[in-house]
């Protein structure tokens, strides 16, 4: 796939996960401004401060550079050793000097190697297809649905902001007080000292409770508690298809249900070249469950019987038709880019294109590793 130009701004084994494009109805909805099912709590004063716009990022990318770049591939996790160092992850990177040494490095190769072995596990495979669930990958599902549970014991407060309800906050605030309890679940003895250090990219993996907003930046966070666990051993190569099939399938859910049950704004602007308002990742691995699918072409998209019939099996489906059900008028006006990728032949040159992207449009952007976090499991350099 050639990436277009950049368009104009403006408890126990569970069982399998049907990807969901139904928009929960609690609150006042951001995206039809109608009433919910949910009666609001009483409103007390509040100490946080007024909600901050987000920042805004524009796309300025080579697009030739990208489409003459190399595919990236798939690499082994090298697990770690005794003794270990853990450490509180922190910040390191601030220009693209930064960057650039980052991507010299072996961490920033095999993370992306990660991804790709990812996408590689699902692909010809439908969200249902019988894996290998492993009692982890079933934890952290289960996880994921503690969280998502929580949303419907903080229901939004009415306000007249149009994004960002401040209940989204005190989701969160759950969230971070909750979190080692909730990873110490499936983590050996040995390993335990290790939620200094991953704890911090599991809660920056839901938005940013003081802006109230997400983007690509936390979905990447997600990723890379992932891999922290597979540095850990605690994740394995053939958990992988589950990894995706099961827990990010269950992620997105939960994503989705906290972007409209409490408006969370897009962080940056319209989303990383216009690929969608929030998510880049699934993208990736829906274009991969489709490789070689006998019927289902990149312009498929656009059949909206195919949409509603396979949108619960094919993550990339669910994407489209997700899009089409929150936003409104023509869909090459509101999704120009992925009209665009509509027109390309093959659903491996979407994939192959999408993982270019992905390096240059979100892990090589200043705007969105400035806040990613390196420690001793993923190391800056």
């Amino acid at each position: 796939m050639e990436p277009p130009s950049p368009p104009p701004q403006d408890q126990g084994r569970h069982t399998q996960p049907q990807l969901s494009t139904t928009i929960p109805s609690t609150g006042t909805c951001c995206k039809s401004e109608g009433a919910t099912s949910f009666a609001p709590p009483p409103q007390t004063p509040t100490s946080w401060r007024d909600i901050s716009s987000p920042p805004t990022y524009t796309p300025n990318s080579n697009t030739q550079a990208i489409i003459l770049a190399p595919v990236p591939q798939s690499q082994k996790v090298p697990t770690i050793t005794p003794p270990f160092h853990f450490q509180t992850p922190s910040k390191k990177i601030a220009s693209p000097d930064d960057i650039r040494k980052f991507h010299d490095s072996p961490t920033s190769k095999n993370f992306l190697g990660f991804i790709v072995a990812l996408s590689e596990s699902i692909r010809g495979h439908k969200i249902s297809d019988p894996c290998h669930e492993s009692p982890t990958i079933s934890k952290i599902v289960s996880v994921v649905e503690t969280l998502t549970l929580w949303i419907d014991e903080i229901p939004p407060v009415q306000q007249s902001s149009r994004y960002g309800n401040i209940s989204y906050r005190t989701w969160h605030e759950r969230l971070t007080k909750n979190s080692e309890s909730l990873m110490l679940q499936f983590f050996p003895d040995d390993l335990r000292p290790s939620t200094v250090e991953i704890i911090p990219y599991f809660t920056d993996s839901f938005g940013n409770s003081s802006r109230i907003d997400y983007g690509t930046g936390h979905e990447t966070n997600f990723a890379a508690w992932f891999y922290c666990l597979a540095r850990m051993g605690i994740i394995k190569a053939e958990d992988y298809q589950a990894l995706v099939a099961r827990a990010f399938v269950k992620y997105l859910d939960l994503m989705r249900k906290l972007q409209l049950v409490y408006c969370l704004e897009p962080a940056g602007s319209h989303g990383v070249w216009g690929l969608d308002d929030y998510h880049f990742l699934p993208f990736i691995f829906g274009s991969s469950q489709l490789i070689d699918h006998k019927y289902m072409k990149p312009k498929s998209i656009h059949n909206d019987d195919i949409l509603e019939n396979f949108s619960s099996e094919y993550i990339y489906l669910s994407c489209i038709g997700f899009i089409k059900k929150v936003k409104k008028g023509p869909f090459a006006e509101h999704s120009p880019l992925l009209d665009d990728i509509s027109g390309v032949p093959t659903w491996n040159k979407v994939n192959s294109g999408l993982l270019k992207m992905y390096k240059a449009e979100v892990l090589e952007k200043v705007p969105i590793m400035q806040h990613f976090l390196f420690g001793w499991l993923i190391k800056c350099s």
